[in-house]
């Protein structure tokens, strides 16, 4: 439990963001239309899913905007951590049907092999958007409260770290609308909880999985009150990975996914490859002079990245 002084900055801090927050530009020049994403500190962005009115359904423009927004992330330099949360009453009810349908159901094409060639472009499209998150070298926390379905399951699935309240639920809904999970969570989740029979009782039966199963069977860390709390708790964790150097946490990051995928011996090579050079940087020597005079690591001036 976060002591009251902590709740009571956080709600400073939300009210100046509600002030101040600016949309981020999408590449093609205009806002973003399903996020908003602002900067509590200079080192972190918070990228909030914005249809609060349709529960933050995924439509057309969340696809692509998620794309351009974590590429745009993924190249700032004043970023060290992003914070992905949802706006309103839930986290996510899932993929908008009523705006995709056209896109799924009738894809274009004269015969079935160029239906299906560009049902296949359509499908690997959506599988971007959450490898886009996965792939960017910044930490990734996301903060779940109430509903996370279907697309949420494979949003938080790309996720480095998961946090959720008490009344969050997880739900792997897409047996339910007559097809198999094709964007992440049938292949990302049995390597975030470790459990084959779980994934396949949960992705086979559709069920309901509760705050506290999540946190027993590893889909999260940690598990708060309310959305304030979590919230509060989250902008205090990424400013403590966001005082250390970019360097390291970066490298940390992708050395993790990595050696998630390929065996012990081959994640070993590819740590002593990359430290060959990452090694030879300052940080270590700053870090180090901080630890012997026992001093904080906000106090560093850690070169951007």
């Amino acid at each position: 439990m976060l002591s009251s002084f902590v709740r009571t900055a956080f709600r400073k801090r939300a009210c100046l963001l509600g002030q101040n927050a600016v949309r981020a530009m999408s590449s093609s020049g205009g806002p973003f239309t399903s996020l908003v994403v602002s900067r509590p500190t200079e080192a972190i962005t918070h990228v909030e899913l914005n249809r609060p009115e349709k529960r933050n359904a995924m439509n057309r423009a969340f696809w692509s905007e998620m794309v351009d927004c974590f590429n745009q992330i993924a190249d700032d330099s004043e970023c060290r951590v992003v914070v992905v949360s949802g706006a309103g009453k839930i986290f996510t009810a899932g993929i908008d049907l009523m705006d995709m349908a056209s896109d799924v159901l009738q894809p274009e094409g004269d015969d079935t092999a160029r239906q299906s060639w560009n049902l296949r472009k359509i499908i690997t499209k959506y599988q971007e958007t959450f490898s886009v998150i996965e792939r960017c070298p910044k930490p990734v926390l996301v903060a779940v409260h109430g509903a996370c379905v279907g697309g949420g399951v494979d949003l938080i699935t790309a996720c480095d770290i998961r946090l959720c309240t008490q009344d969050a639920w997880f739900q792997i809904k897409e047996v339910d609308i007559g097809l198999a999970a094709d964007v992440g969570t049938l292949q990302r989740l049995p390597k975030v909880i470790g459990s084959r029979s779980l994934v396949n009782e949960l992705a086979l039966t559709a069920r309901k999985l509760y705050a506290d199963e999540a946190k027993s069977c590893g889909l999260v860390s940690r598990v708060f009150m309310d959305k304030e709390v979590m919230m509060a708790a989250a902008m205090e964790m990424a400013g403590e990975i966001a005082c250390r150097s970019p360097v390291a946490t970066q490298g940390t990051k992708i050395n993790l996914i990595y050696s998630r995928d390929h065996s012990v011996a081959e994640g070993l090579d590819y740590m002593a490859t990359w430290n060959m050079s990452m090694l030879q940087t300052q940080d270590v020597m700053k870090s180090a002079q901080a630890a012997m005079e026992k001093k904080s690591l906000k106090t560093v001036p850690f070169s951007k990245l």
